[in-house]
């Protein structure tokens, strides 16, 4: 075990290395704090990847799936910032419609964790996962057509919020909610918890962004991607730190 261990966080380093290695070069300004917090960020999704994968291995089966889903989304947003803050520093700008392409992906996925933990200890209804999906591929689709200029912004940031509340409903008062209410493992409904307080207050900042940049112009584009930065490290990174430390917290190591 140990040495698989090794040889996978070998692979997934030299992979990591090799991505940034292959992109195109770029020059990174001693003084340009916002490519700083990109390259921040690309290492620490990088790391945290890493360990989610080589973590998962001494799980149970039980749990390896909701970390593998975590260490996905780490994963995906490592190659999605390889590229933006290589737009970032050449060019000096990045349109927030960039991110959407990560978004698109990842969010659906941190969603769907909600069910994963659940189902860990107890059979969960399909209707769930669904609409854990479907309300956010709503989220994120309607504010990626109010930004990119398909539709009115303001019924692209309606869409989002519409989207939003819909799967904050299913994880606080909706079946999720309810059923996550009924668990007797304290470490999996502290998870959970902390989950939805991440959802609710960590992805509030994504909608305020919309607004003070798109709606009323009170934020520059330097402070935006520094805060959708550090907004992506916490609820990407500390997602599946949770998750981990649930399983690990409920005796979810493998024996």
């Amino acid at each position: 075990m140990c040495k698989f261990k090794i040889s996978a966080l070998t692979f997934i380093a030299t992979f990591g290395l090799s991505a940034t290695a292959n992109a195109e070069p770029a020059v990174l300004a001693s003084d340009d704090f916002v490519g700083i917090s990109f390259w921040i960020i690309s290492m620490g999704t990088l790391a945290a990847t890493a360990f989610f994968f080589v973590e998962k291995t001494s799980l149970v089966s039980a749990w390896r799936t909701p970390l593998t889903v975590s260490g996905i989304v780490t994963g995906i947003a490592f190659i999605h910032y390889i590229y933006i803050r290589d737009v970032w520093i050449q060019t000096g700008d990045l349109s927030t419609v960039y991110r959407y392409i990560e978004w698109l992906i990842t969010m659906p996925l941190q969603m769907i964790v909600f069910y994963l933990i659940l189902s860990v200890l107890r059979r969960v209804s399909n209707g769930m996962f669904w609409r854990l999906l479907i309300g956010t591929l709503v989220m994120v689709i309607g504010g990626y057509l109010g930004e990119a200029g398909h539709i009115p912004t303001m019924l692209g940031l309606v869409i989002w919020m519409a989207g939003w509340v819909f799967i904050l409903y299913e994880v606080f008062s909706g079946e999720a909610g309810k059923t996550a209410a009924k668990i007797g493992s304290k470490p999996v409904v502290a998870a959970f918890s902390t989950l939805r307080m991440i959802v609710t207050v960590g992805w509030s900042i994504y909608p305020l962004g919309y607004i003070f940049s798109y709606l009323t112009g009170g934020v520059d584009v330097n402070s935006l991607n520094v805060i959708y930065n550090f907004a992506d490290f916490v609820n990407k990174i500390a997602f599946g730190l949770v998750i981990w430390t649930a399983a690990v917290s409920s005796g979810g190591r493998s024996r």
